[in-house]
């Protein structure tokens, strides 16, 4: 009798183990179900590209069919051996150091400033700030166009009437000018967003440290000093990254605005590669060359992203 009741109950447990496992089954499944569409468009527009311009890079391929001319890492040689390549690569750097070096610090203290329980209006401020986020960067572009022109441009005339500028500066047509600009406009459109990010860093931080520094006797330059800036410097790393990479692959903007000129001096990498993919003027276009060329800039710009992920690691990313 006693084994009967054992034999029902283990059965009975079976039963409950397998129903609860087929339950499980069928949650993952809806899970992989909501995924799928993700997984699909992921698959389409990110992971078929990367691997097709490995793939083309390999080609004299002008887009138009399916590539056959096979020339090896001969696209990778004239990309290496082109001047005009490693001069937008130049122009990419110095956008990058000049929107890291402005926006990152510049827009720390907005946030020290707006963080400030004494400062009224404050969200009104920061809409302020974040509202050039928003914009459609092409758009951005063609609107500052008109504003830096040379004759009859907004910048100019508003110099000239308050008598700062005895006559016209061409913003556009000079190339180190044209590159400040660039850098000014890119600075105006992100700053908004990293203010909003340092926000978000200084909010989390511990109110019980600051009040022990007050008691203390520690004023509010000692406590940025030795308490703010070592709990931010987490953020510092990931917000510097965010802000590289996204100066790294800026194209709409220089695309609209200074179209890479005057004479190449605002010229930047994802230009020249679409330039060579879509806009060879008295030629056919070279979609396998453009592919080499990002592959050469993706392995370049791949190791300053190591180096950032290594710093993120050791100065405490994960808890940012």
């Amino acid at each position: 009798m006693n084994t009967l009741v054992e034999e029902r109950k283990t059965v009975v447990k079976k039963q409950k183990l397998k129903k609860r496992l087929s339950l499980k089954r069928k949650e993952y499944l809806w899970c992989y179900v909501f995924l799928l569409p993700q997984t699909i468009m992921f698959a389409a527009f990110t992971l078929w590209p990367i691997l097709a311009s490995y793939y083309n890079s390999f080609f004299n391929w002008n887009g138009v069919g399916w590539p056959s001319e096979f020339v090896g890492w001969q696209n990778f040689v004239e990309v290496i051996k082109d001047s005009y390549f490693w001069n937008a690569y130049k122009n990419s750097l110095i956008y990058t150091v000049g929107l890291v070096a402005i926006v990152v610090p510049s827009s720390l203290i907005v946030a020290l400033i707006l963080n400030s329980p004494k400062l009224k209006g404050s969200v009104f401020f920061r809409t302020m700030f974040f509202l050039p986020v928003v914009l459609t960067m092409a758009i951005i572009g063609i609107v500052m166009k008109n504003i830096f022109a040379f004759e009859g441009g907004l910048l100019n005339s508003f110099l000239e009437k308050f008598g700062l500028i005895s006559e016209p500066i061409n913003w556009l047509g000079t190339t180190s000018l044209a590159m400040v600009a660039l850098i000014i406009v890119g600075v105006w459109k992100g700053f908004g967003i990293k203010v909003i990010y340092w926000l978000a860093g200084l909010q989390s931080l511990p109110k019980d440290v600051y009040e022990a520094a007050k008691v203390d006797g520690a004023n509010i330059f000692q406590q940025f000093y030795y308490i703010t800036l070592p709990l931010l410097v987490p953020f510092l790393v990931i917000i510097t990254f965010l802000q590289t990479v996204w100066a790294f692959n800026v194209f709409d903007l220089v695309k609209t605005f200074t179209n890479g000129g005057p004479f190449f001096g605002t010229d930047v990498v994802p230009l020249y590669i679409y330039r060579h993919a879509f806009e060879i003027e008295g030629g056919l276009p070279r979609m396998g060359y453009a592919s080499a060329a990002g592959i050469v800039y993706g392995l370049a710009t791949m190791f300053i992203s190591i180096i950032f992920g290594v710093l993120i690691r050791k100065y405490g990313g994960r808890r940012a």
